[in-house]
């Protein structure tokens, strides 16, 4: 699996219609999906949102037809609307969630919610397939953690790599993302108990200053404390908070599995940051904690070395390892 940051960036419900053969009733699937209603169409959307108004759809409309385009050619031709405004209403058409670049409510490095039809959140989408594939739906040949996993404990996901730079956080953040914009209940947990706010997750979401992972291993929050991310409707990120004097000590205690145990039944995806592996250890007690693990490293910086050494401590703590990601410096 391969991700690059340079910055480059459902199914419709069935239902069932009857018909009278013989004195029988015929059950059939037919899409029932209010998405490709009319009240849906592109213009439609963009007229709602303050994009395009009503005399230039009209315009666009009559083009089309005389032209027999579709109608987001249509408007490109007459210079009515722009590339954005075309992806921006085919996202709202298929409940597809990202955020326009005037947004600035995130930080501009979650590329899968800005540019969520560039060749970075491509290549996190692949990520995603590739997980779901080998990690989030294949059942452990393990029966006890197969008996877990009908639990949901095998949900949670740390994100891994040996060095500070690796990129971590943002693959960590924008996988996050790309699980969200598929429909899946996701929550973020940034474990990274050592970095700055600025550094964290915190920084990329612009949580604040408010409670987060410390505060809920000290017993001074609960599960309040994960922000749905606004404009990202599936999205919950917890920060790492405060940093505290003994993170490792914190990792260690109950409440850490217990919140994990809660994320499972609460989300459908759960993945967690972490710290520099080659550094700290807090990483292999994460590890651990979930149980899964995804190693990320970056082309000519991460030494193969550190990841080999990574790995190992990890699976020799039972971890098991479901892929890589390579970040294209």
């Amino acid at each position: 699996m391969r991700a690059k940051t340079a910055a480059r960036a459902a199914a419709p419900a069935a239902g069932y219609a009857t018909t009278p053969e013989a004195g029988q009733t015929v059950h059939t699937a037919v899409s029932v999906s209010p998405i490709f209603s009319a009240s849906r169409s592109i213009g439609d959307i963009l007229v709602a949102n303050g994009r395009l108004t009503q005399d230039s759809a009209q315009q666009i409309l009559e083009y089309q037809q005389a032209h027999h385009v579709p109608f987001g050619e249509a408007a490109l031709a007459l210079r009515l609307l722009t590339k954005e405004d075309i992806d921006f209403a085919l996202s709202q058409q298929y409940d597809y969630a990202y955020l326009s670049t005037s947004n600035t409510s995130l930080s501009p490095m979650l590329l899968a919610a800005y540019q969520p039809f560039g060749a970075v959140s491509e290549s996190m989408r692949a990520v995603r397939s590739q997980l779901m594939l080998r990690w989030l739906n294949k059942p452990p040949e393990n029966k006890v953690l197969r008996w877990l996993n009908k639990a949901g404990a095998n949900k949670v996901l740390a994100i891994v790599s040996p060095r500070t730079g690796d990129g971590r956080s943002f693959v960590a953040s924008n996988l996050a993302i790309v699980f969200a914009q598929q429909g899946q209940r996701t929550l973020l947990i940034d474990a990274d108990l050592r970095a700055k706010p600025e550094q964290g997750q915190q920084a990329m979401f612009k949580l604040g200053k408010n409670f987060g992972l410390s505060g809920i291993l000290a017993n001074r929050a609960g599960m309040e404390v994960a922000t749905l991310v606004p404009g990202l409707p599936n999205l919950a990120v917890i920060p790492a908070g405060a940093n505290p004097p003994n993170p490792q000590e914190l990792l260690g205690r109950l409440a850490f599995g217990n919140l994990l145990e809660a994320a499972n039944q609460q989300f459908d995806v759960v993945l967690i940051d972490t710290p520099a592996g080659s550094v700290y250890a807090d990483s292999e007690i994460i590890a651990a904690r979930a149980r899964n693990a995804l190693m990320v490293s970056r082309r000519n910086a991460t030494r193969i070395p550190d990841v080999i050494q990574l790995a190992q401590r990890l699976q020799s703590s039972g971890v098991e390892l479901i892929g890589s990601v390579l970040n294209d410096a």
